[in-house]
């Protein structure tokens, strides 16, 4: 009781009330006591006068001049021990990044005159002191010969080998890897402590990141030494680590919902090393199956839909552009990715599609907030055909697009992508995160076939070739803005309005976007009401297919559209903070949008009958009835390192009802079954939720 009573007056004289008096009392009264504890602060305390004591001349120069941007101390603020915490923090930090190597925290100190009784009531001088340590005053000091040592292997360093130095130096650099794995310029490329120049704590903190963000060591280490302590020169002594190079990686999943089943396996292999300077390789082979179930059907009996992939990529820790060698990392490890992949898609009864993709992407950060991603290669290969079974001519509405699956086509363009604050996602503070991109294909390919001569005319279904296959044109901007409302501790709330148009042009004019470039609404990270690419597009309803066995040939087709609106209003908070060694937190939300088309096309049938999909367009006038909105509830629990998440999504509104029938949250309550029975019947073999769950890891957005 003795020690909180008087921590307590120390806390309040730290705070300006330096008569603070704090009494303590105690009470017993059957076994139990009751304890109080009374505080008479006084008055508070005011700084009157400010002056400092700095005897070194070049220390109080940069003092003066760093101090508009670091003081927190004026006159007539009240008296507060943070205040000179922080003070003496921040000359701390402009010493070690002007040279002062040995510069330390306790050489700032503090004279408070007047704290006791003086001739000026409830005021304080307060005097700043620099002191020189006891062999003489502070000293500059330069970088000299910079040695990294890399171990021989992820054990570290042996003894026989703790204290090696080479004595091998190139332009102020010693370079030994002892594990032979390593090649030197891309190692040495991300050293920033650099000969002759002025010792920077900022630049030691750049060595340390760069290194480790190289992902092949697992510990670095950055020491230094004086060989005479009348230099002014200090040499540091880099000591890493490496990590094991090679991994494989097995993940598996069952998606699952209303009426189906299925499974994906992945095998990824992983080299971070591939040619000895830090380049990461990755090859993932993936395949899945999803079934049909119900009806007596056991699964995997009725295999709709087989999927196949494999992929490859080689990461560089640098930006490899032909003639050109910027100098970047300050900010953050840019890097250049070279990535190929083929894709096998089978949707049984509808289509088969194979697809070849390469891309050259640069990935560069302008400042810690804003990192750019450029691709100025991105070639596409699209070979598809549609089974005999279906009728492209009698698909309707927003089923047209199944003729996209059957095209054969290359796609030749570049994308764009700039991100602003993704470093704050993870912090419970106010910002606007910006995620905004452009993918842009087709222009160079139209030039090369204006300038060989190529007859075309794309509005009369006679696109123009490159080698003998058509060539997409098309322009897609998408923009993801979000608000991140600080509410105190780690209470958030954020708004989001993702959107996104596809609009294709010249030699695409006809044959529209493809269909890997089309949006779709929903899902985990959309709207959790409904399960991903199942809204839409517009007021578009499955009942408008003409038969079961259309419908049940088309099951599972993704609902997709040219246009994309989705907003999502979110209020974080925090359960319990200690769950099961984690955090279990909580979410509530608001989900609504839709995808639409914006493009008329019309479609004509075997009986000679036309149709149009008027009902998937987007139209200011109607976005009232086409905009879906879900709501719910989430769990996250945060084990740091990652976050399990769990969202139950309830539907509120269905763009596919008209009038009062779009709210279906009425039939939920009341009548549910039969609403569930009238819709399976006459939309078969989809089935009807009003309750959709959401596993994942990570946050949504």
């Amino acid at each position: 009781m003795e020690i909180s009573r008087t921590q307590i007056q120390k806390f309040l004289k730290s705070k300006g009330y330096f008569q603070a008096q704090v009494t303590s009392d105690i009470k017993v009264k059957d076994k139990k006591a009751e304890l109080k504890f009374s505080a008479k602060p006084g008055p508070a305390y005011f700084v009157d006068k400010l002056s400092d004591s700095i005897s070194n001349s070049k220390i109080k120069q940069l003092y003066e001049s760093n101090k508009p941007g670091l003081t927190h101390l004026h006159t007539g603020m009240q008296y507060d021990e943070d205040s000179l915490s922080y003070e003496r923090e921040q000359i701390y930090h402009v010493m070690k990044e002007n040279g002062y190597f040995y510069f330390l925290r306790p050489y700032v100190n503090f004279d408070v005159v007047g704290a006791e009784v003086t001739s000026k009531t409830n005021k304080v001088d307060l005097r700043l002191n620099v002191t020189n340590p006891e062999k003489g005053p502070h000293k500059q000091y330069n970088i000299g010969t910079t040695y990294l040592i890399i171990a021989p292997s992820p054990d570290g360093f042996p003894d026989s080998l703790r204290n090696y130095v080479s004595r091998d130096t190139t332009h102020g650099l010693s370079f030994t890897d002892l594990s032979k794995r390593y090649r030197r310029n891309p190692i040495t490329r991300y050293d920033f402590l650099k000969q002759g120049d002025l010792y920077d704590i900022r630049n030691e903190n750049l060595t340390y990141d760069r290194l480790y963000e190289l992902n092949v060591f697992k510990n670095v280490k950055i020491d230094y030494f004086n060989r005479d302590s009348t230099s002014n020169k200090i040499n540091p002594v880099i000591q890493l680590i490496p990590q094991k190079v090679m991994s494989n990686r097995i993940e598996g999943e069952v998606p699952f919902n209303g009426g189906t089943v299925g499974f994906n396996l992945s095998n990824t292999y992983t080299n971070n090393n591939l040619f000895r300077g830090a380049e990461r390789f990755e090859l993932q082979l993936k395949g899945g199956l999803q079934s049909r179930i119900g009806n007596g059907t056991s699964p995997f009996k009725d295999i709709y839909q087989r999927d196949f992939s494999i992929s490859a990529s080689i990461t560089v820790p640098r930006l490899l552009i032909p003639f050109y060698k910027p100098t970047l990392g300050g900010n953050g490890m840019p890097h250049t990715t070279f990535s190929s992949s083929y894709i096998y898609a089978l949707q049984k009864d509808v289509s088969v599609r194979r697809i070849f993709i390469n891309s050259v992407t640069y990935d560069w950060f302008e400042t810690k907030s804003k990192l750019h991603s450029f691709t100025p290669l991105n070639f596409e290969y699209r070979f598809g055909n549609l089974y005999d079974g279906v009728d492209a001519a009698t698909v309707l509405n927003n089923l047209y697009y199944a003729t996209l699956l059957g095209r054969k086509d290359l796609t030749l363009g570049m994308k764009y992508n700039y991100s602003l604050n993704a470093d704050k996602l993870s912090q419970f503070r106010t910002f606007v995160y910006l995620r905004a991109g452009m993918d842009i294909a087709g222009n160079l390919l139209q030039g090369i076939s204006k300038l060989t001569g190529s007859k075309s005319d794309p509005s009369n279904n006679d696109p123009a070739k490159i080698f003998g296959l058509p060539f997409n044109q098309y322009v897609r901007p998408e923009v993801d803005l979000r608000w991140y409302k600080s509410l105190g501790g780690e209470k958030q709330f954020i708004a989001r309005l993702n959107t996104g148009i596809a609009y294709a042009y010249g030699n695409s004019i006809l044959t529209g976007i493809p269909f890997e470039k089309l949006f779709f609404a929903g899902g985990s990270s959309g709207i959790r009401a409904w399960q991903a690419r199942t809204i839409g597009p517009g007021n578009y309803n499955r009942e408008t297919l003409p038969n079961d066995l259309l419908r049940k040939s088309l099951f599972g087709l993704d609902q997709l559209g040219e246009f994309k609106i989705e907003s999502n209003f979110e209020y974080r908070f925090t359960l319990a903070k200690k769950f099961f060694g984690a955090t279990l937190k909580g979410a509530t939300f608001i989900d609504a949008g839709n995808v639409w088309n914006v493009n008329k096309t019309t479609s004509t049938a075997t009986d000679g009958t036309t149709t149009t999909n008027e009902a998937t367009l987007f139209k200011l006038s109607k976005l009232a009835q086409q905009v879906a909105i879900g709501t719910g509830f989430g769990l996250r629990y945060d084990v740091q390192y990652f976050v399990f998440r769990f969202d139950i999504g309830l539907k509120l509104k269905d763009p596919q009802f008209s009038g009062s029938d779009q709210w279906v949250i009425g039939k939920y309550f009341s009548g549910s079954r039969d609403f569930k029975d009238s819709y399976n019947a006459t939309h078969g073999p989809d089935t009807y939720r009003f309750v959709q769950y959401n596993f994942g890891i990570g946050m949504p957005f």
